[in-house]
């Protein structure tokens, strides 16, 4: 099996930062590429940035300039440091890994339980 835990989540104010970890563990080949995403109340799951394994990256728009995504691929571990944060980016944000397993033909997607982030005064 694997398992994704995420670590970091919690109450900030407005303009402060946050750091969110996310480590991979179980049984499988490799990791290919690993993302954050989030989901406020009411709305649908978006992507907040992904890297692959070469450290290739993207970012959401809202969130380019602020948050940096990184990846440690000996620890199977991605992390994501997000700086002047606002109130729009309250949400329960979750890791996601795209990776191969032995006799299993093809990538398949994990997604960690999720921590919340709450941005107010």
């Amino acid at each position: 099996q694997v398992q994704l835990v995420e670590s970091g989540g919690g109450l900030v104010q407005p303009g402060g930062s946050l750091s969110l970890s996310c480590v991979a563990s179980g049984n499988f080949l490799n990791i290919n590429a690993m993302g954050w995403y989030r989901q406020a109340p009411g709305n649908q799951r978006e992507l907040v940035a992904r890297i692959t394994s070469g450290g290739y990256t993207n970012y959401a728009e809202s969130v380019k300039g602020r948050f940096t995504i990184s990846r440690d691929n000996a620890k199977n571990t991605v992390y994501l440091q997000m700086n002047s944060l606002k109130p729009e980016d309250t949400a329960v944000y979750s890791c996601n890994a795209a990776l191969s397993r032995t006799g299993v033909v093809g990538i398949e997607f994990y997604w960690g339980q999720g921590t919340q982030v709450t941005v107010s005064s």
